[in-house]
């Protein structure tokens, strides 16, 4: 049986298989200690990865990875950039990313597809939908680029650190 935990707390226990798709990359691009004991994690709520005044960065999957080496990298810098993991896509919890882009007043979004029709588009409508009088900046997406590629070439394609926190570094000086 399958065990999801809903916002509220109340949980889904299924039967029936689930399937969840992962990018194969994200399998080694971290280790962190699992609880030994059953344990669930909330359905529609997101996590703060790192806190932060300067800027909010939204990103998830594999992306999540490369936003923190550039977070990691502007707080040695000594610029706060607070990192926002939605944990999932549907639902999405648009609370706690327009909170930060409120607190913040600067969002750049990390996504591994294309740009032209990702999800970043999405929750670039979202923020200035709901919070675009509390923007200081332009929203930033930095995505995959918008062509075909060959697999072999997939470290030129994606979106790595240095052009993430670049683009961080952009939107807190604009």
């Amino acid at each position: 049986a399958q065990f999801y935990c809903l916002p509220d707390g109340k949980g889904i226990e299924d039967e029936d298989p689930v399937l969840f798709m992962e990018p194969k990359r994200v399998y080694r691009a971290s280790k962190a200690d699992v609880p030994e004991e059953r344990y669930t994690l909330p359905i529609g709520k997101a996590r703060l990865v790192t806190e932060g005044d300067r800027c909010t960065v939204v990103a998830w999957g594999a992306m999540l990875h490369v936003a923190k080496e550039a977070v990691d990298t502007l707080e040695k810098e000594g610029l706060a950039v607070e990192l926002v993991d939605p944990m999932t896509l549907s639902p999405l919890d648009t609370e706690t990313i327009l909170a930060s882009v409120r607190r913040t007043g600067r969002l750049v979004i990390v996504q591994e597809a294309p740009l032209f029709c990702g999800f970043a588009s999405e929750v670039s409508a979202i923020v200035a939908e709901k919070a675009l009088l509390h923007m200081e900046a332009p929203i930033r997406r930095i995505a995959g680029l918008d062509t075909p590629f060959p697999y072999t070439l997939e470290h030129e394609y994606l979106p790595d650190g240095p052009r993430v926190a670049q683009a961080i570094r952009e939107t807190i000086a604009f």
